[in-house]
């Protein structure tokens, strides 16, 4: 029986470590403009997805997880990659897909008063970068073959270390107000979307829209805390304000599908991170 074929656009961080989890069980491709670090288990395509005269031989594929990113920041950077860069892509597939996978972000939440929000939230933030990750959900979702949409809370992992080198530089403030993070690991980013490729090649029932975010909401000061206390790094002093921002991400669409995190909470994720930083 040959094997099911996926084809990874944008294929960096998550990308390889995902590649990484499907191999040897799927075919994968990985596709980006330099493939000169994609890992060995990945047949290499060198495209760019803003350019469709890129995209003319590409291979027929039952599945494609759409997980680019702009390469900076720019709201036509992001138009172009999140809009005009799925359907070149779409466009260009010599063969409709089996189903597609999309990662996008929960800023497209505008809650910021400690809020739980979940896949059943109303979306309705307004920064122009937010509404174009909106509009291209959107644009997913209305695609004539099957597709989910995978909403990531704030990524950290051995190669993403910002709240770290902040603590560590004593760039940042434990309390300078009371606001919510959400995160997960980019391992368990890479985890969740094998868990749902995994139920869409076994025909389980697939939701549109998950929410992916480890098991804790927690404030931002205790998280800085911790971590100055795992580093014996010293935080500045900063007075306390009464202002409460920042929302709490549910992740139990994700869990009762029967996802179980690798890092369930930053105790954990950090922990490994501290170790290997340690060795």
């Amino acid at each position: 029986m040959d094997k099911v074929r996926i084809l990874i656009v944008g294929c960096g961080d998550v990308g390889c470590h995902l590649a990484s989890l499907l191999h040897p069980s799927y075919t994968v491709y990985g596709m980006r403009r330099n493939t000169s670090n994609l890992p060995e288990n990945i047949i290499a395509l060198t495209a760019d997805f803003t350019q469709p005269e890129t995209l003319k031989n590409l291979p027929a594929v039952d599945i494609i997880i759409y997980c680019a990113a702009p390469a900076r920041g720019g709201n036509d950077n992001y138009q172009d990659t999140y809009l005009q860069g799925f359907s070149n892509v779409i466009k260009a597939l010599p063969k409709p897909v089996k189903h597609a996978f999309f990662t996008s972000s929960t800023s497209v939440y505008a809650q910021d008063d400690h809020q739980w929000v979940n896949e059943q939230s109303p979306t309705l933030a307004k920064s122009p970068k937010a509404r174009i990750m909106i509009a291209a959900e959107e644009q997913v979702l209305s695609t004539a073959f099957p597709s989910t949409v995978v909403r990531f809370s704030g990524i950290y992992g051995f190669d993403r270390l910002h709240l770290l080198n902040q603590v560590l530089s004593n760039a940042t403030s434990p309390s300078n107000k009371a606001h919510y993070t959400n995160r997960i690991h980019v391992e368990d980013c890479a985890g969740v979307l094998k868990h749902l490729i995994d139920m869409a090649c076994t025909n389980k029932p697939l939701e549109k829209i998950y929410l992916a975010s480890d098991n804790c909401p927690v404030l931002k000061s205790q998280v800085c805390l911790w971590l100055a206390e795992q580093t014996n790094s010293q935080l500045p002093d900063c007075p306390s304000t009464n202002t409460n921002s920042g929302k709490r991400c549910d992740n139990q669409l994700l869990i009762q599908s029967g996802y179980q995190f690798r890092y369930p909470d930053y105790h954990f994720g950090y922990k490994a991170i501290l170790d290997r930083l340690q060795k």
